[in-house]
């Protein structure tokens, strides 16, 4: 399976028209950022230097992700024991608020040096001025084994990079064998109405023992619905988040008739109760004690319940559900592009780019895949990683309805969000299709807005194919 996924990954990203290298031509070997540059740092002491003077250099880690912190902190450990310069990091790990947590640290100058960098919020920190360029600390290489995956408006802007890849995240339906086996069902739902109606099936053989057919961490309904309904809309062949790559507007009626499943299941009570407040630790924890039937998440749940939440039961990955049981589009492979980054308002960015080219050795980068934290990407590290094992992960390794899909514009529109404004509408109820229209308008009014600033790029695509996202 990896042999084929490192043949697939290669053939998308080179179909996906992806530079080798975004370096600036500055290379700086000795590691230190480069002259210039936004974010360089130009009046910190090196880690040269606190290694002679005794005083350590102290770094910032922050990140959002929980199902790997076991083993990211036993890399700083080791890292704080054996750099040799002095340099001392400290991991703190975020809940589901991290962007917010980001914006409130940089607003009142309490920014960390090295931030967690995803799909999702790296175009944002790099339009706040968050980030540091990295091209200076790119070594020759450094941009051989990372420049097949340096993409625009993922992990690299206006010609300047700011992270470098490690894994891409699969999206699965996550349930419960047992459970389904209690309720009479034999195999896990293809389409939203066969979830609905097995939702409703494990409810009823266990709600007495607390038992419920469905749930997902609805406290923050984005989150949620992005580990969800983005997966379900790409196999169905639309464009997870909304937008619509065939003509270059925002068009949310698809995620309204996901959305309606949803809400059946709200209505059927087949959602587990106080979901609503639920944030995805406590929703694992629950899983893990065989009181939820299934949900939808990342490739990351195996290490979850191999580490952080250890199970007994028998569980496993699937397929998302599509809207109709036909699969018409690839599962979408998501924060396949970033990892690491640094402070603009580091001190010690010098310091920052020698943890992270540790982080981004070879020895870590495999351990990291074959402890199913994540599937790997870079093209070195598949050929040499052995398969992950950890129970569960089968589920999730890349297959032939995986692959990646290009990256669309990310706009703030005036009001509610579509995940706000749905999530209401799957609790409270009201009219769909009026929802969809307004969401429509205000985020394609964001949307021209943003392509007037020039802060991002629009090009339909007529001949889209949602089977062959990347053309290949």
């Amino acid at each position: 399976m990896q042999k084929k996924w490192l043949g697939l990954s290669l053939s998308l990203m080179l179909a996906a028209g992806i530079a080798g290298c975004g370096g600036n031509g500055n290379n700086n070997k000795s590691g230190g950022a480069a002259e210039g540059t936004p974010g360089a740092a130009t009046a910190s002491p090196t880690a040269s230097a606190a290694a002679e003077t005794g005083e350590p250099v102290q770094l910032k880690y922050w990140t959002d992700d929980r199902h790997d912190q076991e083993y990211i902190k036993e890399l700083i450990n080791k890292f704080n024991e054996t750099n040799g310069e002095n340099i001392q990091v400290e991991l703190t790990v975020m809940s589901e608020n991290y962007a917010q947590s980001v914006d409130i640290a940089f607003t009142s100058n309490q920014a960390p040096d090295i931030l967690r960098l995803k799909s999702g919020n790296t175009p944002e920190f790099v339009k706040k001025g968050y980030l540091a360029p990295i091209d200076g600390y790119l070594t020759d290489e450094i941009k051989t084994k990372f420049g097949s995956l340096l993409i625009d408006n993922v992990n690299r802007f206006d010609g300047k990079v700011y992270s470098l890849a490690n894994t891409g995240l699969t999206l699965r339906l996550i349930y419960n064998k047992d459970l389904f086996d209690k309720a009479g069902i034999a195999n896990p739902p293809v389409s939203l109405q066969e979830m609905v109606d097995d939702a409703k099936k494990i409810t009823e053989a266990g709600k007495a023992e607390g038992i419920y057919g469905f749930a997902l961490n609805f406290k923050s309904p984005k989150a949620a619905f992005d580990r969800s309904i983005r997966e379900i809309l790409s196999l169905s062949g639309y464009q997870g988040l909304g937008f619509d790559l065939k003509t270059g507007q925002f068009d949310f009626a698809p995620y309204s008739q996901v959305i309606e499943y949803f809400k059946q299941m709200y209505e059927d009570r087949s959602i587990l109760p106080g979901a609503e407040t639920l944030d995805i630790d406590p929703l694992r924890a629950q899983f893990a004690a065989g009181k939820i039937g299934m949900y939808l998440s990342f490739s990351t749940e195996p290490g979850v319940y191999q580490d952080q939440f250890p199970t007994e039961i028998n569980w496993a990955g699937a397929l998302a559900p599509t809207l109709d049981g036909q699969i018409k589009g690839t599962s979408e492979i998501v924060s396949a592009g970033t990892w690491l980054g640094i402070s603009a308002k580091s001190a010690h960015q010098e310091a920052a780019w020698k943890f992270m080219q540790y982080m981004y050795g070879d020895d870590i980068l495999k351990t990291y895949h074959e402890k199913g934290f994540g599937i790997a990407v870079v093209p070195s590290i598949v050929e040499q990683a052995q398969k992950p094992e950890i129970g569960g992960m089968e589920g999730f390794l890349v297959g032939e309805h995986d692959s990646l899909w290009p990256a669309v514009p990310n706009v703030t529109p005036e009001g509610s969000t579509y995940a706000d404004a749905f999530f209401k509408y799957m609790l409270s109820g009201g009219d769909a299709k009026a929802i969809a229209a307004d969401l429509n308008t205000r985020y394609n009014d964001a949307l021209s807005k943003a392509v007037e600033k020039g802060e991002v790029t629009v090009t339909p695509d007529p001949a889209f194919d949602p089977m062959k996202p990347q053309g290949e």
